[in-house]
C-alpha cells in the first residue's frame, strides 16, 4: 500500500505526517526519540481498513524543532494542530510509550472526538514518579566524541531491546536519535514531569492498555491504568520496548479489533 507523506502548518512550524488507506481515521503517536518510522510496518496493515496516520511528534523526525523546552502539553498542542488541519472530526487514537502519554493528554482535551484510545507500553506518571524523576539515569544521552565511539555507545544502550535479526529497526532508531542528539533525552524528561494522574479523569474514550511481556519498564503500568480508567488490558505474545516494529502484525490486529469494537 502506498504511503503518502505530507506537512501541515502550525504555530510551531510545519508538522510532518505519513498516511495510507481511507475511511475512519486512526492517528498513531510514536515514542521518543523516534519518528513515524516506528509504525512503518503497521501503517499499511491498519490502512487496509482505515485512514492510518502516523505523525512526527513536535521536535522529532521531520516535524518542526522549536527551541522551547519540550513538554507533554506542547506535544499535545502540536498533535491537536495536526488533527484540526487534517479535518479529523472524530478519530481513533493510538500511542506507544511517550506517544501514549501524549495520547492521554490529547484524549483528555478532545474527549468525544476520540472514538477509541489504545495505550501501548505507556508509563503511568503519578506523584511518586514525578518526585523521583531526578534520580533516574538518562536513557539515551551520550556525549559526542571525536572518534565517533558515542555511536556505538548509543547502539549498545538500545541493543538489548532488539532480537538478532532486528538490526534494521535498531538502525531506524539510530537515525531518529542522532537527528536530535543534542536533545535526545528531553522526551523522557517531559514524560516524568507530566501531571498524568490529574488528567486521567478527563479521558472519556473507551481505552485499552497493552504491553509487551519483555517491557518491564511499562508492564507494571497496566494494572495502574486498569484501576485509574477502568479500562481493559492485554499483554501481547512477545516483544520488548519497540513493540510495533517487532510484532507489527499482532499490533495492527489489536488496533483494528479495538477500533472496530468502539
Amino acid at each position: 500500500m502506498t504511503l503518502r507523506k505530507g506537512y501541515v502548518p502550525s504555530g510551531f512550524g510545519q508538522l510532518h505526517y505519513v498516511e495510507c488507506g481511507a475511511g475512519e481515521p486512526v492517528l498513531m503517536l510514536h515514542q521518543t526519540p523516534r519518528s513515524w518510522t516506528e509504525y512503518l510496518d503497521v501503517l499499511p496493515l491498519v490502512g487496509a481498513a482505515h485512514r492510518a496516520i502516523a505523525m512526527d511528534t513536535l521536535g522529532f523526525g521531520a516535524s518542526a524543532k522549536p527551541d522551547a523546552p519540550h513538554s507533554i502539553e506542547r506535544f499535545a498542542d502540536a498533535a491537536q494542530a495536526l488533527v484540526d488541519a487534517l479535518g479529523l472530526e472524530r478519530f481513533h487514537l493510538v500511542g506507544h510509550h511517550t506517544g501514549g502519554v501524549i495520547a492521554v493528554e490529547l484524549a483528555a482535551r478532545l474527549q468525544g472526538r476520540v472514538a477509541s484510545l489504545l495505550l501501548s507500553a505507556t508509563p503511568f506518571v503519578d506523584e511518586e514518579k514525578r518526585r523521583t524523576a531526578g534520580e533516574r539515569k538518562p536513557v539515551d544521552h551520550v556525549d559526542p566524541k571525536p572518534d565517533g565511539s558515542h555511536l556505538l555507545e548509543l547502539w549498545n544502550r538500545r541493543r538489548g531491546f532488539y532480537m538478532d535479526g532486528e538490526e534494521a529497526a535498531l538502525t531506524r532508531f539510530m537515525v531518529d536519535a542522532l537527528s536530535v542528539l543534542d536533545r535526545v533525552e528531553e522526551g523522557h524528561v517531559a514524560v516524568r514531569r507530566y501531571a498524568m494522574d490529574q488528567r486521567l479523569p478527563y479521558v472519556t474514550a473507551r481505552t485499552l492498555a497493552v504491553c509487551a511481556p519483555g517491557d518491564h519498564y511499562s508492564l507494571p503500568a497496566l494494572e495502574k491504568f486498569a484501576d485509574a480508567l477502568g479500562c481493559e488490558t492485554r499483554v501481547l505474545s512477545g516483544g520488548h520496548v519497540p513493540l510495533p516494529e517487532q510484532l507489527p502484525g499482532e499490533f495492527a490486529k489489536v488496533v483494528l479489533a479495538w477500533a472496530a469494537s468502539a
